[in-house]
């Protein structure tokens, strides 16, 4: 039973989501960074949020991990290169707490504006302000959105709600795409100069650490307000807090920080400045999704599925089109890895049909691991398996086409030389179909126990075959023979799958058997 060691708190019925799928839920909540490195040995997954640090040298005690579960958005505590070294898919919860970001974002957007924090403190101190906490309307105002992601759009909606002139900066979306939104896409320098509200939403890197600094701020109207809501460092807070005592800008409202928890910034205790601890993600809706959403990833990730929010995978995105098709692709590369001697210098996956219209990169990357499942004695995840071919001096060529002759989708396998093994998804179910094995035409469904006979086209081989099995007390269950696609070819292929597994010895006997020419045996 795998053992899931979970470090924070999460939704109740993410938990009973893991002990109802048998996983064996080892809750431990607070632990110290020697208490972690004492617990992870022996665990196969785990789950944090932002507290739990899990460093290079966790990863290194966590020998049997398979996947570390970020419930929540952010990385910032999980060495993401590390697990990738060691295999270790890492996986996060990017939905789950877009829309409370979102509408965090609008509420300090709103506090900023009305001052409502700094009223209210004053009256509970006993002043009637009214005059001195004098806001600003939102309507016809212009913001601006560095970072036009998931949560970026969502405030961009809310925010043309509210009457606003919205443009985003964000070099890796298209202007069609923010124009999609109801924005306008522009350089990060004007928008800084155009905007009269200013929200961050970007990831934090090495890139956009300290991104927003005085040269950035510099460029702003004195009335222009700044709200972050994404990752704490983004955002300089000593050249911020500069700005706003020399009224270089109007406010700020933040919610994330350099350093945290903190009770000491330069921003704090400044008039202009609206501050929470932290509270993007802190509502019921978020919780509850994060929690079940990241179970939900740890689950397929210890199934060996592939996971759509890996963060560690060389090719993520996963279409619905696309998605049915990963565990034929991986099928085909245990197939092609059975005839194989040693892994090809080139390995050449080719898409054919409607599916050659999507990302079909994942599909490259099960084949490779279907491959080397075969080859190595390690584990082969979708996380080690680019490193694992690179090893072994294999390179992966991906070519793609909408045009298919006899199928409406098609993924071929072949070293360019001598093999070749392609299938197919049929009907409504999406039955697996291997369609041709190294120039053989056939028809068969995949299995846990495949045996591909070559051998002569001539009368009383197949009963041979048939024999030896049958001698064995293995049961075929399916079988389909096919000839070299090659007018007047006297050689033939015979694919069958039987009831139980073939043993070395009944190989052995099948590849003796006159007119047989090579037996391999497939187990999944």
């Amino acid at each position: 039973m795998a053992r899931v060691l979970v470090t924070e708190k999460i939704a109740s019925s993410g938990l009973d989501a893991l002990r109802a799928a048998g996983y064996e839920v080892d809750l431990a909540l607070s632990l110290s960074p020697d208490e972690l490195l004492d617990r992870i040995g022996g665990a196969h997954a785990i789950i944090i949020r932002s507290a739990t640090q899990v460093t290079a040298e966790v990863i290194e005690a966590g020998r049997d991990l398979v996947v570390i579960g970020r419930a929540g958005i952010g990385l910032d505590n999980v060495d993401v290169d590390a697990a990738t070294r060691q295999g270790v898919m890492v996986v996060n919860a990017p939905q789950s707490n877009v829309v409370s970001a979102a509408e965090h974002t609008i509420a300090l957007l709103l506090a900023q504006a009305r001052n409502i924090p700094q009223a209210h403190s004053a009256l509970l101190d006993g002043r009637w302000e009214r005059s001195h906490w004098q806001g600003v309307e939102l309507a016809e105002k212009t913001l601006g959105i560095v970072g036009f992601g998931r949560i970026g759009k969502l405030v961009a909606e809310r925010a043309r709600g509210l009457q606003m002139r919205v443009i985003a900066a964000d070099p890796f979306v298209s202007a069609d795409a923010v124009r999609q939104s109801g924005a306008e896409l522009v350089l990060l320098k004007d928008l800084m100069a155009e905007s009269d509200f200013v929200t961050v939403h970007l990831p934090k890197n090495a890139e956009t650490t300290g991104l927003i600094d005085r040269s950035l701020l510099s460029l702003a109207k004195p009335t222009m307000r700044l709200i972050n809501v994404a990752r704490g460092g983004i955002v300089d807070e000593h050249d911020l807090a500069e700005c706003l005592k020399e009224g270089i800008i109007a406010g700020a409202a933040l919610d994330v920080f350099a350093a945290e928890p903190t009770l000491d910034s330069p921003l704090f205790g400044l008039d202009s400045v609206v501050v929470t601890p932290h509270l993007g993600a802190s509502t019921h809706e978020a919780q509850h999704k994060a929690g079940t959403g990241i179970v939900e990833m740890v689950k397929l990730a210890l199934a060996g599925e592939v996971v759509p929010w890996a963060v560690n995978l060389s090719a993520t995105e996963v279409s619905e089109t696309v998605r049915p098709f990963v565990p034929l692709a991986e099928t085909l590369g245990r197939i092609f890895g059975s005839f194989i001697e040693r892994a090809p210098s080139t390995l050449t996956v080719a898409c054919e049909g409607e599916i050659a219209s999507d990302d079909t990169r994942i599909i490259g990357l099960a084949v490779t691991k279907g491959i080397l499942a075969r080859t190595r004695d390690e584990p082969v995840s979708y996380v080690n398996a680019p490193r694992l071919a690179r090893q072994q001096g294999m390179s992966l060529a991906m070519t793609a086409t909408t045009a298919s002759d006899n199928y409406v989708n098609l993924i071929r396998v072949s070293d360019g030389e001598s093999h070749s093994v392609a299938g197919t998804l049929v009907g409504r179910s999406g039955e697996f179909r291997v369609v041709e094995i190294n120039g053989h035409g056939i028809d068969m469904p995949s299995a846990d126990h495949l045996v591909v006979i070559t051998n002569d086209n001539r009368p009383g081989v197949i009963g041979r075959v048939g024999t030896v099995l049958g001698d064995a007390e293995i049961n075929i269950d399916d079988m389909d023979v096919g000839r070299l696609n090659t007018h007047g070819s006297d050689t033939a292929m015979m694919v069958l799958s039987t009831s139980n597994p073939v043993s070395d010895e009944t190989t052995a006997a099948l590849a003796q058997a006159p007119g047989v020419l090579s037996v391999n045996v497939i187990e999944s």
